[in-house]
């Protein structure tokens, strides 16, 4: 438990990258998801 002392987070340094990798994947694939869907909204119809 002391080493949990130092952070912030109260995560250790591999705990902390791992969220952070699951963070950053799961952030992805959101940013694809919205992209396809607003392209295929937009070839529906444009709002432009």
């Amino acid at each position: 438990m002391s080493e949990r002392n130092g952070s912030l987070s109260g995560l250790t340094e591999r705990e902390a990258q791992e969220f952070h990798k699951i963070f950053v994947s799961s952030f992805i694939g959101f940013t694809v998801i919205a992209i396809i869907a607003h392209a295929l909204v937009w070839s529906w119809r444009p709002w432009f």
